[in-house]
C-alpha cells in the first residue's frame, strides 16, 4: 500500500502517528519526508517556463484564447 500525506511539520503530533499505528497495524513501513516545494515557485523556476508562462498570462488578458469542448474530443476517440 502508497500513500501520501501532505502536512506542515509543525502540525505533526501524537495524533499523527496513532493514526499512522491504525492504518499501518503491525506492518513494516518506510518513512520518507521531503520538503514540498511551492507549485507556482517551481513552474517559474526556469526562465524558459517563466518565459511561456508570461506570454501565455498576456494572450489570456488579450482575450486570444482558444476554447476546447474536452467531451467532444474524447468522443472521437
Amino acid at each position: 500500500m502508497y500513500t501520501t500525506f501532505h502536512i506542515k511539520a509543525n502540525e505533526l503530533d501524537e495524533n499523527f502517528v496513532k493514526a499512522l499505528k491504525m492504518i499501518f497495524k503491525s506492518k513494516r513501513i518506510s518513512i520518507l519526508v521531503e520538503e514540498e516545494q511551492d507549485e507556482t515557485e517551481y513552474l517559474l523556476s526556469s526562465p524558459a517556463n517563466r518565459k511561456m508562462l508570461e506570454k501565455s498570462l498576456r494572450n489570456v488578458e488579450k482575450g486570444n484564447v482558444i476554447e476546447v469542448d474536452i467531451d467532444k474530443y474524447l468522443r472521437k476517440k
